[in-house]
């Protein structure tokens, strides 16, 4: 190939690379979009061909699958995925020689997904919720698992210098909240209950009905006599989501140390033309604020935040950039530094118009990268719950969404719930927007009652 032509097609590999690729977060807008206004078809759909296609987001397309189900009255189909995604992070926070050398000669997008922190955590929680809407044999086991696994995630992460960029990840009250509400059903264990419930309080100070559920447990009454015990818990609002952003700083600082390298030393190093790209994540405009209930014609209150999901998730983020970043400026300077070994080696001159094509496929490797923008795109913006005590019986719960003036936004959606004496049982809704997405689902009698089931408009 002459030179010319080398140069020609250095320079049409670059325009190719630099807008020819899609990332997740691109696939991932169209899902959201379906599942946020309650079209499940097309949503499971979309992830049904993504599967399909792209082996290397199975996991993470599992997690946005296991959401629909949910949504979809399939509790047990959803636990099954959540139990094989939970199984493969495990597995997968085992480092990889191999993925490593290709992520730097590429970019993270190379790596296996593994999960962020919040997700591993998470996925634990939606084992027991779904658990607890087929049969709740393992709902306690799973509670267990959430602060288990969060605990373990913050020791992992403590450097040689005694510092831990993720000792102050906040902890998840859902895990205690979840499992005060099974040990409180055995009419049993209060002291158990009352130190969960006194998790939730130090937790999640915010949640405001915490301090009156763990005075209930210091005094040992799960209902009155004849009565039984409805939790709702609702997803609200649409949980946030990445998207590929240029490091600016970083990249600028970049470019300054290849013009002192290529004005100090023996050959040119491809100049930073593309800026270093990292995932950011985004908090998604909301406007659903809580979720109101209404049993039998009658206000039975609004559900309140025991997991804010996207407060987790930015704080987490916030504390691993630095990382991410490093990461990538490490790329960057593998990649240059190839480059210029190449030079090296075949004897290219410095100032030559061979430097030419050699510092275009440099520059064009760089373009090539894309931030790794995978995530679970269909968690909720919050995890919020109301306990409702009512008398034994069938009853009507309506429930609807609010605004953030407290007012209804939306249709009320009616489901019919059977309260045993003593027991407990589960409701979960999840109103991404004023409109629910999927059904109401309900567990009939007890965490350890008969199948969920679905009823509404």
């Amino acid at each position: 190939m002459s030179m010319r032509g080398a140069v020609r097609w250095a320079v049409w590999w670059l325009l190719l690379v630099a807008t020819g690729c899609a990332t997740h977060a691109d696939r991932l807008r169209r899902l959201r979009q379906a599942f946020h206004e309650g079209d499940l078809p097309t949503a499971e759909r979309l992830v049904d061909e993504s599967l399909g296609k792209r082996g290397g987001d199975a996991d993470v397309l599992r997690l946005e699958q296991a959401m629909i189900l949910l949504a979809a009255g399939r509790p047990l189909d959803a636990e099954k995925n959540l139990r094989e995604v939970r199984d493969r992070f495990d597995h997968l926070e085992q480092a990889s020689l191999s993925e490593h050398s290709l992520a730097m000669l590429a970019d993270d997008r190379k790596f296996a997904y593994a999960g962020e922190d919040y997700e591993k955590v998470l996925v634990r929680a939606m084992l027991a919720l779904a658990n607890l809407l087929h049969d709740g044999g393992d709902a306690e086991a799973y509670c267990l698992q959430v602060a288990e696994k969060q605990q373990a995630i913050i020791e992992a992460a403590v450097q040689p210098d005694g510092t831990n960029p993720k000792g102050r990840y906040q902890q998840v009250a859902f895990g205690p909240y979840l499992r005060a509400a099974l040990r409180e059903e055995t009419h049993r264990d209060y002291d158990d209950v009352a130190r969960q419930f006194a998790m939730v309080v130090a937790w999640e100070p915010e949640f405001t009905p915490g301090r009156a559920h763990l005075e209930r447990s210091l005094h040992g009454r799960h209902s009155e006599p004849g009565n039984g015990v409805v939790h709702l818990f609702a997803f609200v609002g649409r949980g946030p989501y990445k998207e590929e952003s240029v490091e600016e700083p970083t990249s600028a600082a970049l470019l300054i140390a290849d013009q002192i390298v290529s004005a100090t030393s023996g050959q040119t190093v491809p100049p930073t033309l593309v800026g270093i790209k990292v995932p950011r994540l985004v908090a998604s405009p909301n406007t659903v604020s809580h979720v109101a209930a209404a049993v039998d014609g009658r206000s039975a209150g609004r559900t309140e935040t025991i997991t804010d999901v996207t407060r987790m998730a930015v704080l987490q983020h916030e504390a691993n950039h630095d990382h991410v970043v490093a990461r990538a400026v490490a790329r960057r300077v593998t990649k240059k530094g190839l480059v210029y070994g190449t030079k090296e080696a075949i004897g290219v001159r410095r100032g030559s118009i061979e430097n030419l094509p050699l510092d275009a496929v440099g520059v064009a490797w760089e373009a090539m990268e894309r931030a790794d923008t995978r995530c679970w795109g269909l968690l909720p913006d919050k995890i919020q719950t109301l306990r409702i005590e009512l008398p034994a019986g069938p009853h009507r719960l309506d429930v609807a969404a609010l605004d953030r003036h407290g007012r209804r936004s939306g249709p009320s959606y009616p489901l019919s719930v059977q309260v045993h004496d003593g027991r407990n049982a589960f409701v979960l809704v999840n109103f991404p927007g004023p409109k629910l997405a999927g059904r109401p689902l309900a567990s009939s009698g007890s965490a350890t009652g008969s199948s969920a089931q679905t009823t509404g408009d």
